[in-house]
């Protein structure tokens, strides 16, 4: 089996669009400090805070709130927020709820946010959009990228395929989240999750 190389090809979009801006979906401060590094210098990033999964609104906005402290202290990205969603997450997870962890339901959810996040690319004028979500190792890169690009035909966009876990990106998450003391959660943030 021939495994794609997202890394790569991402470093190859990058360069391809070079000045360009970029929508970036983040679940979180902690998951988008090293993505923002690795793609900010490149491409004039807005990072889009979509995320209905997050299990309530306290949680959601605490994690918000961390997001804008980091874009504001290391000035690397702008911020498009679109408020807390739940019942967008709650219809997608209907009918999946005791789906394992990495499964359909997550699939939905990730299908969901990058969805909204392409919809707000093409309205808000960008070319070229992405996700953080690749830098956990939790999640299959693979699966993300071909939910990105599907969502990139259907609004007619540039999708930033990504495994920003390579080189030592979740490695590096992490530090910079102690250096920054970001408040980093222990579980993706869903009901099911947090189970």
């Amino acid at each position: 089996m021939n495994r794609v190389n997202y890394d790569k090809e991402m470093l190859a979009v990058l360069k391809a669009h070079a000045g360009e801006r970029l929508l970036l979906h983040s679940c979180c401060a902690p998951c988008s400090s090293y993505c923002l590094t690795q793609v900010a210098p490149i491409v004039k990033t807005t990072v889009f805070y979509f995320n209905p999964n997050l299990d309530s609104e306290e949680e959601y906005l605490r994690r918000k709130g961390e997001q804008v402290r980091l874009l504001k202290e290391t000035g690397l990205a702008d911020l498009l927020d679109c408020g807390y969603e739940s019942e967008a997450f709650a219809a997608v997870a209907r009918g999946y709820e005791n789906e394992k962890e990495g499964g359909a339901r997550c699939m939905r959810c990730f299908a969901l946010r990058l969805g909204r996040t392409a919809a707000a690319a093409k309205e808000h004028g960008f070319g070229l959009f992405g996700t953080t979500l690749t830098v956990s190792p939790l999640k299959n890169s693979d699966a993300i990228n071909q939910i990105g690009f599907a969502a990139a035909e259907k609004y007619g966009l540039t999708y930033l395929p990504s495994d920003f876990k390579k080189r030592g990106g979740y490695l590096r998450s992490v530090e910079l989240s102690r250096e920054y003391g970001l408040y980093r959660q222990n579980y993706c943030g869903c009901v099911y999750s947090k189970r």
